[in-house]
């Protein structure tokens, strides 16, 4: 009797064993299976605090997996239930459920491409990263705009105009303004080299100086070779004492500008009329890029101290006001044939 009974327990045993071992042969071979039609491609969130069995549900619902209980039991018996990392993922129909939870585990989340130009000031850079989908506009010029955001991370100004250097990102959704910021910021301190710091030393200028004035240099240049030759009718004019009497800071100044700057635009006096204030304006009116710092640190050597558009992207350069008003007569004054 006793014999029959372990010969029944064993029995029972064995076929608990091999059901096992058929189950988690059958689980595996599901993990490494794709659950739709090649192609289907979704964004989806994993919320903070979701927990594994609503990821799972959620899966299922979206088609990425056709089991949300097998995936459970996968992420429990590779000891991941706990792992998963909230955010937004970019997933396929073609990806295993395996590959999917190893997305989840590593935080590989979905990344948004955001590009600043050289040249874009802090209100064109926050509609940028609106239009991206990472921040509100009003969210980002409030932090950019505030004076105690720049000092803690090391700009002495008021703003952090001019120090968001322009360069390709890739952020997830749901960073805050301040750690978007933070990159931007660590970006421009990589490029200002150290020894360009010595540099503004030698001529006599703060880091804030050469910001400045690149930014100035920045959207003067419609030609990247001239910047050089741009940044050194600005260092001659600021030797000789003489006003920059250049248009971008005035419309830097004008609250809303359509686009299309007056006579009364120049006269006005605003503390980034150059027309109206002798040296640099208090700050840098856009974000320049390494070339234009560079150029503001390493002007060419000239006598220049005029420049006027040819209207094709090039300037003509003048050493006397003599020229210059030759110049403005024959490309800017000049009649339009009939």
């Amino acid at each position: 009797m006793v014999k029959k009974l372990v010969l029944s327990l064993f029995a029972m045993l064995f076929v608990g064993i091999c059901t096992s071992g058929l189950l988690y042969m059958h689980l595996i071979a599901w993990a490494d299976r794709s659950a739709g039609t090649p192609g289907m491609e979704k964004l989806f969130t994993v919320s903070s605090g979701q927990g594994l069995k609503r990821t799972a549900n959620a899966l299922q619902e979206e088609g990425l997996v056709s089991d949300a209980l097998r995936f459970t039991v996968l992420a429990k018996l590779e000891k991941k239930e706990k792992l998963l990392k909230a955010g937004e993922y970019f997933l396929a129909t073609t990806m295993t459920p395996r590959e999917i939870l190893k997305q989840m585990v590593e935080g590989r989340v979905h990344l948004y491409r955001l590009t600043i130009p050289e040249g874009y000031n802090l209100a064109q850079i926050a509609a940028a990263v609106s239009a991206a989908g990472l921040e509100s506009e009003k969210a980002f010029l409030d932090s950019a705009r505030n004076t105690e955001t720049a000092k803690g991370l090391g700009i002495e100004a008021d703003s952090l105009e001019g120090y968001l250097f322009p360069d390709t990102y890739y952020f997830p959704r749901g960073l805050d303004s301040p750690t978007i910021i933070a990159t931007m910021v660590k970006q421009f301190k990589a490029a200002f080299k150290p020894a360009w710091e010595q540099r503004a030393k030698s001529l006599g200028m703060t880091v804030h100086d050469i910001v400045t004035l690149a930014s100035i240099i920045e959207k003067e240049t419609g030609a990247p070779e001239e910047r050089p030759l741009i940044a050194s009718v600005f260092h001659n004019r600021l030797k000789k004492g003489m006003r920059l009497e250049t248009d971008p800071t005035v419309i830097y100044g004008i609250p809303v500008f359509d686009g299309n700057i007056k006579r009364q635009h120049l006269e006005a006096y605003t503390p980034y009329n150059t027309y109206k204030i002798k040296g640099l304006p208090p700050g840098p009116i856009a974000s320049p890029g390494a070339l234009a710092l560079e150029a503001a640190l390493f002007p060419a050597q000239t006598d220049f101290l005029y420049f006027v558009s040819k209207k094709d992207g090039t300037h003509q350069f003048s050493t006397t006001i003599k020229e210059h008003n030759a110049a403005v007569r024959k490309y800017q004054l000049r009649k339009k044939k009939p």
